[in-house]
């Protein structure tokens, strides 16, 4: 059994622990320094790495701006197309890219980053009537959308999918503060009913829209003479045939070949190197 101390070896114990807390509290006091330094050093690098990213990236489409002013499509084509790898893209950028692409002649192409700008801003205008031009050029065939879809289209996924979560947020707070208040409140309660309808009905708006004609699965037709066809080969019968352009919704794929819906309301298999998403 240890024995207990006198009051000298109390006093000498007391000040042997403050020493030792002294020199615990400076070493922490020189590590958290240390740490705020390397934390600071890292903030700043990351800072500067993004800054000269969107300097580059604004060099970068400011020189495919001036190819396209200049007619040389095909170097603008590159330039947008280089920003958009380098995950530097924006509506503006793909209504670009589909402008070069349009004064090159590739109406397929050019109605894909058409699609592509009005999948990120569905109110943009300058793409919306440019698509229209490109198609009725390229005589290119639509999906046709639901009564449904049609009205809940005046807004892109990615906005009810953040009208969602902000609803769901608003209704866990308005939850808690009637679990835990001593008076529930009629407001709080009306204003959790309403967050949680909105929250309903963006999900189903989300969900909806991504099974509908201009959801994930939507494609467009890039390739030229495309036929789709009643089996995986060449020499199958044909189906339909479509333009440059053409919408088709894609429901599998099969090796080279991709099995889709068509605007007809009828399916068929086409070449998968024919068509892309427009979804990225």
């Amino acid at each position: 059994m240890r024995l207990l101390r006198s009051p000298s070896e109390h006093r000498q114990f007391a000040c042997a622990a403050r020493l030792r807390c002294v020199r615990s509290s400076g070493f922490q006091t020189r590590w958290a320094h240390r740490l705020k330094v390397y934390v600071s050093a890292c903030a700043f690098a990351f800072i500067s790495l993004v800054g000269q990213l969107y300097a580059q990236g604004d060099a970068d489409f400011a020189k495919a701006n001036q190819a396209y002013a200049q007619g040389d499509f095909k170097e603008a084509i590159s330039g947008y197309e280089s920003l958009i790898r380098a995950g530097q893209w924006s509506a503006n950028v793909f209504y670009d890219l589909g402008n070069a692409y349009f004064r090159a002649g590739d109406f397929g192409r050019a109605i894909l980053n058409y699609e592509r700008a009005l999948a990120l801003e569905p109110h943009h205008p300058e793409a919306t009537a440019n698509l229209q031009i490109a198609r009725d050029e390229a005589r290119a065939l639509e999906m046709q959308p639901s009564r449904l879809d049609r009205y809940l289209q005046f807004e892109s996924v990615n906005h009810y999918s953040i009208t969602a979560a902000v609803a769901f947020w608003i209704a866990a707070f308005c939850l808690a503060a009637l679990i835990f208040a001593r008076r529930r409140s009629a407001a709080m309660v009306a204003l959790l009913l309403v967050m949680l309808l909105v929250f309903t009905g963006a999900i189903f708006a989300t969900w909806q829209l991504e099974r509908g004609s201009k959801g994930s699965a939507l494609a467009i037709v890039i390739g030229k003479d495309v036929q789709a066809r009643l089996a995986t080969a060449d020499t199958a019968n044909s189906v339909l045939a479509l333009p440059p352009g053409s919408e088709v919704k894609i429901l599998s794929t099969r090796g080279d070949w991709t099995y889709v819906a068509l605007p007809n309301s009828l399916r068929g298999w086409i070449p998968a190197k024919n068509a892309e998403r427009v979804r990225l």
